[in-house]
């Protein structure tokens, strides 16, 4: 394939924009290369500024989980602009996307719409401590929740100590507050709120993790949380801004029958555009400004197109009873066609998967935390992703996503994809 046109942009784009980009990891700086850069795509298709035509895996990150450009939300949110883009008043239509979202996930009484997924999950651990009293938060080491300076932490130097920075910018003191537990270790995490008695105020996490490509909790383990979170009196966080509207209506805490005390949400709340939100029961909502002192605001939060957005998605994922069933077997359709193809050539790997998000690893061993998932092999990955790249397959530049599938995907489609993959294999 040919990206002149895609070059010659990136190149002027440096000039103006800090490495070109206005999130890191579509640099391509993990893989190598020149990024591509989007002119339109439709269904389950995206287009390059030279026209080349990519079946699409990224779907911005998740939110397209009905297909690019799906009608509905296109036209509610025309419909809506032609009103006013944005008041810093309320509007009805707040209220309506709250009531259906209330209405699908269980455990939540009231919701708070932001304007992202990093802003909800900043706004989540704000709450949690103004709830408990309590400043020390947990995280797991390769579970993402934005750019926040709490969530900007790297282990320490032992099992049960504080985390240091892992970007200029964040203070030791914001980090001496943030705990990093191993995804998947029920154990680790016993020790680090037995060190810290009292002091942890909530436990965040991807309860399916995306962000270090797919990994599914292991049997138990967020029963476990739950269970711990209860004797040590500490809220429970589940970052769902991949995971919520796209495993299930009511997302993991439907799937895996476990309770969170709060929620998180975005991507495909948002329909495509940037929404996030965070919910919980009356109980932890009734501290948040104005109600009570946890100050948080936004004059964009609720803004009259990214409701009309998210409405019209949230709309058509209730109101249809076979979705996800459909997307399941989708992508293990495509799971035992990669793998078979994987497997004829020798490549090893491992795949993982959870509902309609993939990953692909590398990797000899069962991947099942940051650690198991950083021993793939990524100069082999690299090769993988160019050779999907330039047979049409558009897959995340980096080893550590998910790959997101789409009910607007025909088997045609999976099928275009498995041979891609039959293809690169015979390389790698």
């Amino acid at each position: 394939m040919l990206y002149q046109r895609s070059s010659a942009l990136f190149k002027e784009a440096e000039q103006v924009i800090p490495g070109g980009v206005n999130s890191p990891v579509r640099a391509f700086k993990a893989v190598g290369g020149t990024p591509i850069f989007a002119k339109s795509a439709k269904g389950a298709y995206v287009y390059d500024e030279d026209d080349n035509r990519y079946i699409d895996y990224i779907n911005s990150w998740g939110p397209m989980i009905l297909g690019h450009a799906y009608e509905p939300v296109v036209n509610a949110v025309i419909d809506k602009a032609k009103d006013g883009t944005s008041f810093g008043m309320p509007t009805e239509i707040e209220t309506q996307i709250a009531e259906l979202a209330v209405s699908m996930v269980p455990n939540i009484d009231k919701i708070r719409f932001v304007n992202s997924g990093t802003e909800a999950c900043m706004s989540a651990v704000r709450l949690a401590r103004g709830f408990t009293g309590k400043e020390k938060i947990i995280k797991f080491a390769g579970c993402y929740h934005g750019h926040s300076d709490a969530f900007l932490i790297q282990a320490g130097s032992g099992a049960v100590t504080f985390g240091s920075p892992n970007s200029p910018g964040v203070t030791q003191g914001t980090a001496k507050d943030t705990l990093l537990a191993r995804y998947n270790d029920l154990g680790h995490v016993q020790q680090l709120l037995e060190a810290n008695q009292n002091e942890v105020a909530c436990i965040i996490l991807e309860p399916v993790a995306g962000n270090m490509g797919c990994i599914p909790p292991v049997n138990g383990f967020l029963k476990g949380l739950r269970q711990l979170c209860d004797a040590h009196n500490v809220l429970l966080i589940f970052d769902e801004v991949m995971t919520g509207f796209r495993l299930a209506k009511g997302g993991v805490q439907e799937l895996y029958g476990v309770d969170a005390d709060i929620v998180c949400f975005g991507k495909v709340i948002g329909g495509g555009l940037p929404v996030g939100a965070f919910a919980s029961r009356n109980e932890i909502m009734s501290h948040l400004a104005p109600l009570g002192n946890v100050y948080q605001a936004g004059t964009l939060s609720g803004n009259p197109l990214a409701m009309a957005a998210g409405l019209a998605m949230l709309r058509s994922i209730n109101e249809d009873s076979g979705l996800f069933k459909r997307l399941e077997e989708k992508t293990a359709y495509l799971h035992k066609g990669c793998a078979e193809a994987l497997n004829t050539n020798n490549i090893t790997h491992t795949i993982n998967r959870e509902g309609s998000m993939i990953s692909i690893h590398f990797a000899e061993e069962a991947v099942i935390d940051f650690e198991s998932s950083a021993k793939g092999n990524n100069e082999r990955f690299k090769s993988f992703f160019h050779g999907m790249l330039e047979q049409g397959i558009y897959i995340a530049p980096s080893a550590f996503e998910s790959w997101f599938i789409t009910d607007a995907l025909t088997y045609e489609d999976l099928d275009e994809t498995i041979r891609a993959v039959e293809t690169i294999a015979k390389s790698l």
